[in-house]
């Protein structure tokens, strides 16, 4: 029985930063390599080789039109991603809050947060 999970994960996938713009690319129409590799400086069967990563993965879906191959975005794996980071995004929204709360509290007071009595970065507001 063959197995059917993808060859690469959406994390090494998108680790490069040439696939990241593969994928930006793809994001409004389906289009041929040979258009893609229009768009970097490297050969066509490197950008074939970045595609194969994005289609094991499951990122990007191939079809052949004629003699062609077409490439098409499949957003659906990027979920995964999005998961993964939202667990984190919690220690982001903390972070912009307290910068929030210093903004607001100098703006209403007209403090100086520069000087002697300014938070580390290590401290929060009362």
């Amino acid at each position: 029985m063959a197995d059917a999970s993808p060859k690469h994960d959406v994390f090494q996938a998108i680790a490069d930063p040439t696939r990241r713009q593969l994928l930006k690319l793809l994001v409004d129409k389906e289009m041929a390599v040979t258009v893609i590799s229009g768009h970097f400086p490297m050969s066509r069967t490197a950008v074939s080789k970045h595609l194969r990563i994005l289609s094991d993965a499951g990122l990007v879906r191939e079809r052949k039109v004629g003699r062609e191959t077409r490439y098409s975005l499949q957003p659906e794996p990027l979920l995964e991603l999005k998961r993964w980071l939202s667990y984190y995004e919690r220690f982001w929204e903390n972070k912009l809050n307290v910068l929030k709360h210093l903004v607001e509290i100098d703006s209403e007071t007209g403090t100086d947060r520069t000087g002697p009595n300014r938070l580390k970065d290590d401290q929060t507001p009362d």
